[in-house]
């Protein structure tokens, strides 16, 4: 196998959270997680339409249909065993947040540590651990 077409690959499921949850696309989030664990602040979440339900139950959306949030995720390492057909990461992410009455601000900073599995030649996630270390002014990110 290629490890470094296996690590794009892995780093490009990574990027791609951070770009469907900015968006707001709680179904694309689902699916990209749907054979994954979900594990942040709350219980385990497992499956797209709980995925989906949870960010929809916990994300404020705006006009745009956006939560106004940029996610950057930086200090990404990928860690392939090829024999096995998995894969680790581990990675920083900072969330900022604009609004009209909001100036762009960072609201919330952490780690994100994933597991992943090559089936059917693709990778795909099988469990995503989000832990934030970091919190500002989430009143208009996150419900409750």
């Amino acid at each position: 196998m290629d490890t470094a077409a296996d690590t794009f690959a892995v780093t490009h499921l990574i990027t791609r959270y951070a770009e469907l949850v900015d968006t707001g696309d709680f179904a694309g989030v689902g699916a990209l997680l749907a054979e994954a664990v979900f594990i942040g602040s709350g219980p385990p979440v497992e499956g797209a339409e709980a995925v989906e339900r949870m960010l929809r139950e916990s994300v404020i959306l705006y006009e745009d249909g956006t939560p106004r949030t940029h996610h950057v995720t930086t200090n990404i390492a990928v860690d392939v065993d090829d024999a096995a057909g998995t894969a680790s990461a581990r990675s920083y992410v900072t969330v900022f947040q604009e609004l009209p009455e909001l100036p762009l601000q960072p609201v919330a900073a952490g780690r994100y540590r994933d597991r992943f599995a090559r089936r059917d030649g693709e990778w795909r996630f099988v469990e995503r651990r989000v832990r934030i270390h970091l919190v500002g002014d989430v009143s208009r990110h996150l419900r409750g």
